[in-house]
């Protein structure tokens, strides 16, 4: 073996290293350079230097081409390519600072900013408030924005409180959510499924305290970048997060009667690339209910009448808590995790009172008292984790995200019903105690990609795919005891029932845009597999189908405030788990609600033409809409000879419908602000497939005014009416509802607070009133499941906005 002396080891290795700084710099003067931009953001007042502010460095063609944020003394140091840029500073509190334009060169490798100095937007520097206001409603020709803070009614109710506000949205008081007459709506929270949505419906929004909602998007004819489920729509609620530089939140304390008890608090913390959010919320309600039941049964010579009085309550315990974090790579990357827990825990207690009477009222056969004793348990958990890249590019974009539901509910109930003779003597042989256990459970998988590119100057081209994979499961028993003291399960009421559903689409859409007309079309392509079991009678039903849904969407500005859009879109309503499960409802002995397992998914075509204008002090969105509707699904009741019913979802054969809708807000002074909104629609039902007389034709309209008078002293008043038409069903009609809102704030604690009373329903008219009839039955009910609620809330915010800037969407 031979060996390099020491001295000859040393030349080599000096040669070699020689070569490569020759090599690696001639490579370098190969490949392009890059430049330097440094800079110090300070306060122009205090001269203080301002840590995080937000800096951006954009090309001659208004791109973004790089951005961070300054360090704990207020100095940035970037790296860009060579080109012509200017800088955009920017910090929460602080008027925004635009540089004049700087060439980045060879010639010119570093740029010194040196010194920038932002002015205060306001003179309070230790804690912010913004007061720019934010109007109620922001509209588009696709989509209406309604900012949840600046309406003081919905302060300390619930989300289902939020969307009964809303134009075009009405919540029976059964919290049933339809829009525009319709109730096949697509409920999202922060886009996605939830939990809260699943089992009750939509009802299940009354255990999100408004306090949580940032805003509430609606969607009336969506494209076909959102899944076709909901025929009538999209209804997204936007959770809040903040993501200003350093510590920034709100509280808010709630007491009102009935008892609403409630806390809530909004934090954020964001420290260089980390943002840290949670938010969370506790309430305690007692809700009560009352109501009535008229019925007719007819058979033969003898009408048999039962009176049917309804009182109880609802004890309720929610805790809502929401956390995560944002990761920014850079601005123009993030990755977001989130994890939210639910946990509502309730006791309801109902009475009825059953007085039978045969041919007239005045012949009182005997009478029957039912309890209800339920104890319900409700934890629910959401996962999420997404991710957000930003390309140079405005508009080019990913988003990717994974979700995860986990549902359960418990329900423990006890019955019992004692029945007396006209004179008060029990009837031993008619006593009845009855349980119910149920137990239903939910998990939930959903990956969802979404890409969007610009074309050209003003195209675009989005995609994206969708999986989800979803099993819920209903474990329920309704047991009698008999005179042994045994209880024994009721023939049919015993079983499992499962659903699983697996969902998977793509879609794609192609955009473009000339000087005043702007088109796209697209389609979605959603391939379901749905199986139910009924688990101890081995029962299964499978069914798995493929589906296109196109969508375009055509418009046309006339100018910069007034435009026309045209638009298209094929929906679906798939019978989800309400709808398919045979289980019972037993709190009322003789008024039952059913599913039905071989239900059929109903399918829509829906056009609309709208028209959106502003004006100097206001703005007027309408539209003219027409909907088809295939195997529309609806409740139909039925009633033996007995008085018993049974209300079972079934397919009719269709529905058409037409209507046209305004939406309008105005300023006609500056301390005023009215907002208006008024739906008239014509439907036509036809459920002959069902009963020949299961066919109805029917006008109704419904109208919501909104007033919002700025007084002196930050003290702000709010009048709201809203009315509702009677409307005709498949058997028979839904008659009007209307009640009024007033509301009231006062800014407190120098602008940091404000102090929010409201009263809803002030005449205690919000009730469900209907009339079902059959071949030989007619049923009149008239029920008030939510009471007049007084509120009075302390909202106190720590470096955070009251109100933000409206957003500019008109076209978008």
């Amino acid at each position: 073996m031979n060996f390099i002396p020491s001295i000859r080891k040393k030349v080599i290795l000096g040669i070699l290293t020689l070569s490569l700084c020759t090599s690696f710099t001639s490579l370098g003067q190969q490949i392009p350079r890059k430049g330097k931009i440094q800079g110090k953001v300070m306060d122009a007042v205090s001269s203080t230097p301002l840590s995080f502010a937000t800096v951006g460095i954009y090309s001659d063609q208004d791109v973004l081409t790089e951005g961070n944020i300054t360090d704990d003394e207020g100095v940035f140091l970037l790296e860009i390519p060579f080109g012509s840029y200017y800088a955009l500073i920017e910090f929460m509190g602080y008027d925004a600072l635009k540089t004049a334009t700087f060439e980045v060169s060879k010639d010119n490798l570093s740029i010194d900013l040196k010194e920038i100095r932002l002015k205060p937007t306001i003179g309070d520097l230790d804690e912010v408030v913004v007061q720019g206001e934010k109007t109620l409603m922001e509209l588009s020709l696709d989509k209406r924005i309604f900012n949840v803070g600046r309406d003081l009614a919905n302060a300390g109710g619930t989300a289902s409180d939020i969307l009964m506000n809303l134009p075009s949205v009405s919540v029976d008081p059964e919290g049933n959510v339809r829009l525009r007459g319709s109730g096949n709506v697509r409920i999202l929270i922060d886009g996605k499924p939830s939990g809260l949505v699943s089992f009750k419906g939509s009802s299940g929004l009354q255990q999100l305290p408004a306090s949580m909602v940032e805003r509430v998007e609606v969607v009336t004819n969506p494209s076909a970048r959102y899944e076709a489920e909901g025929m009538a729509g999209v209804i997204n609620i936007v959770l809040k997060k903040e993501n200003n530089q350093g510590f920034n939140g709100s509280f808010e304390v709630i007491a009102g009667n009935p008892t609403n008890l409630g806390l809530a608090a909004n934090l954020n913390y964001r420290h260089k690339k980390i943002n840290w959010f949670i938010n969370y919320g506790i309430a305690h309600r007692r809700v009560p209910r009352v109501g009535n039941l008229y019925q007719e049964v007819f058979g033969g010579d003898t009408i048999f009448i039962s009176d049917q009085n309804t009182s109880g309550t609802v004890k309720s315990m929610n805790n809502n808590i929401r956390g995560g974090l944002d990761y920014y790579f850079n601005e123009n990357s993030i990755l977001t995790a989130s994890y939210l827990l639910r946990r509502s825990d309730a006791r309801r207690i109902t009475d009825i009172r059953y007085d039978d009477y045969y041919n007239s009222k005045s012949e009182l056969q005997s009478y029957s008292q039912r309890r209800q004793v339920e104890d319900e348990k409700e934890p629910n958990s959401e996962y999420i984790l997404s991710y957000k890249r930003s390309f140079a590019q405005k508009g080019h974009e990913l988003i990717a995200s994974f979700t995860h539901l986990d549902y359960w509910e418990s329900s423990d109930q006890v019955f019992t019903q004692f029945t007396f003779k006209p004179d008060g003597t029990p009837i031993p042989s008619q006593s009845e105690v009855q349980t119910s256990l149920n137990d239903e459970f939910e998990k939930q998988y959903l990956l969802q990609v979404d890409y969007t590119k610009p074309i050209g100057s003003e195209g675009k081209f989005e995609t994206g795919l969708r999986t989800s994979f979803r099993n819920m499961e209903n474990d329920f028993v309704v047991k009698e005891q008999n005179e042994a003291g045994e209880f024994i399960a009721l023939p049919g009421l015993d079983n499992i029932f499962l659903y699983q559903e697996n969902i998977h689409a793509a879609y794609g859409i192609l955009g473009n845009k000339t000087k005043k007309l702007s088109y796209q079309g697209g389609v979605r392509a959603e391939w379901t597999d749905v199986k139910t079991t009924l688990v101890k009678t081995d029962v299964v039903n499978p069914r798995n189908y493929l589906n296109l849904f196109p969508s375009a969407h055509l418009t046309y500005n006339l100018s910069t405030e007034n435009a026309f859009q045209l638009s298209y879109s094929r929906r679906v309503r798939r019978p989800f788990y309400n709808d398919l499960s045979p289980y019972v409802t037993f709190s009322d002995s003789r008024n039952f609600f059913s599913g039905n397992p071989d239900l059929e998914p109903e399918f829509t075509n829906a056009y609309e033409l709208g028209h959106i204008k502003y004006f100097e002090k206001g703005s007027l969105f309408s539209t003219v809409y027409y909907r088809s509707t295939l195997d529309k699904i609806d409740r139909i009741r039925t009633v033996d000879e007995r008085g018993n019913s049974v209300t079972v979802t079934e397919n009719l054969l269709s529905e058409k419908s037409f209507g046209v809708e305004f939406s309008s807000d105005y300023s006609p002074f500056d301390w005023w602000k009215l907002d208006v909104n008024f739906n008239l629609f014509y439907a036509d039902i036809d459920g002959s497939n069902i009963l020949d007389s299961y066919q109805a034709t029917t006008y109704s309209w419904f109208a919501r005014q909104s007033s919002r008078f700025n007084l002196s002293n930050g003290l702000d008043l709010q009048l709201r009416s809203n009315y509702e038409a009677k409307q005709k069903t498949a058997q028979g009609t839904r008659k009007s509802i209307y009640f009024f809102d007033i509301s009231a704030s006062k800014d407190v604690f120098k602008g940091r607070g404000t102090m929010i009373l409201n009263v809803m329903d002030v005449f205690n008219t919000r009730r469900n009133r209907y009339t079902i009839e059959g071949e030989d039955f007619i049923t009149i009910g008239d029920f008030q499941n939510v009471r007049r609620q007084i509120n009075l809330t302390l909202n106190y915010r720590i470096k955070q906005t009251k109100t933000a800037k409206k957003s500019d969407i008109l076209g978008n």
